[in-house]
This record gives C-alpha cells, structure tokens and sequence, in this order.
C-alpha cells in the first residue's frame, strides 16, 4: 500500500482513538518514524502531509538531512550518545531522549542556543530500555535545571516490549508518564505540554491514555529492512 494511503489510513485511527477519549485529533502530532527508510520514502511521506521525521541513529539523519534539508522537522528520538551530540545539534528541533545529566552537560556545552528536549523516563522499567526510573524523574529534573541551554517541553517513554503482540501491555506505563508529566508541572508551576508515547503497536492505547505526540513508523512507511543498519 501506497505511504499516502497508509497516512489517510493513521489518521482515521487517530480520529476514532482520540473521539474514544473525549479529546479532538488535532491535538495529536505524528511523528514519522524513518528509521531504515531512505530520502524519497520521507519525500513521499512529506508530499502526503507528514511534517515531523523522527530518526532514531544520528549518523542515519545526518545522511538523510544533507539530501532533504528542512523540507520537513527532524526530531531525534532514539538514544543520543553524547558523542553525536555535535552533529546532532545541527539536524534536530526536538530530543525526545534525554536521559543523563551528562548528556544535558553536553548539550549546554555545544548548543549555540536553547534546544527543545523531552525527558526519556523508563516507565517499563525493563533493563534493556533507556530512560530514567518514574523515582528518579524529579531529582533528575533538579539536576538539569541548572542548564540554560536546555529547554524541557514534556517527556517521552516507551511501551514494553511484549505490546507488540499485546497493545494493552502498554497501558499501565503510559498512565505512569502522564501522571508523573502532570506532578511535575505542578510542582515547577510549568505546564510541560508535550507527552511523546506510543508507536505502531499502541499510539491508540497512548491517544487514550493522554499522547499528544505519537512515534509511527511502520503504519507509515511499511515493514523495514533491518539490514539497512548495518551502514549506520
């Protein structure tokens, strides 16, 4: 199927999810998941209405980037090495993964200006995710505060890794982060707008749950070829 059609297709399930909750579908962003995908599938997807291209892998959108430019809005949604954090500073809008108050260091010490980032929290708690613990949330955002260069819109979690096979798995953490997104902005008296959750598998389970940014790849573009990666 045609990647404008599989976007006609999104959005009508983003309609019935967000009228399920009571809430209107133009508060949901979507952000294109082009992990694997190559420049004329964004172009295709940008040409069907998509703004928003989410990249996983610095070196990956810094390839796509030279070819595309600013044609649509890079947002870096998978974990950032603080090494990359030079060249991604100069792609992305917004970094969905901040996740270490080293990586904060380092992206004060590199920015030029404030960089907009969501806070990773690992609301699976499963080893092999990255993002903070839900306990350690607010000591977290006491301690990067401090920097002037970073710019916290809301935060971002993922679903585990079984709710592929069982979208409702991802439920109870998705309920966690908006939780803990509205007790912080409480507490600091921010209103931290953005929650940045659910992808393929369970954006309806996010819309549900309060997302106002979802991560969708493969209901966009199609199943991936993972040996693609093995350039990046």
């Amino acid at each position: 199927m045609a990647i404008k059609e599989n976007i006609e297709i999104l959005k009508k399930r983003i309609t019935d999810a967000a009228a399920r909750a009571g809430r209107r579908p133009e508060e949901i962003t979507i952000v294109a998941v082009a992990k694997t995908f190559p420049a004329e599938k964004i172009l295709e997807a940008a040409k069907s209405g998509i703004k928003i291209i989410g990249e996983n892998r610095v070196q990956e959108a810094k390839e796509k980037f030279a070819q595309l430019g600013n044609i649509v809005e890079w947002h870096m949604i998978g974990h950032l090495q603080t090494n990359k954090v030079k060249d991604a500073l100069k792609i992305f809008k917004l970094i969905h993964s901040l996740d270490s108050v080293k990586l904060a260091r380092e992206i004060e010490r590199r920015a030029e200006k404030p960089v907009d980032c969501l806070i990773e929290v690992n609301t699976s708690k499963e080893p092999s995710k990255f993002g903070i613990s839900p306990d350690e949330l607010f000591q977290f955002y006491d301690n990067i505060k401090q920097f002037k260069k970073i710019n916290i819109l809301g935060l971002m979690t993922i679903g585990p890794g079984w709710a592929i096979q069982d979208p409702e798995a991802s439920r109870p953490c998705f309920k966690i982060l908006r939780e803990l997104r509205d007790e912080l902005a409480q507490a600091c008296d921010q209103p931290f707008p953005i929650l940045s959750m659910g992808m393929t598998s369970d954006f309806e389970i996010a819309i549900e749950e309060g997302s106002n940014m979802i991560r969708v790849g493969t209901a966009i573009f199609g199943t991936r070829d993972y040996k693609c990666l093995s350039r990046t």
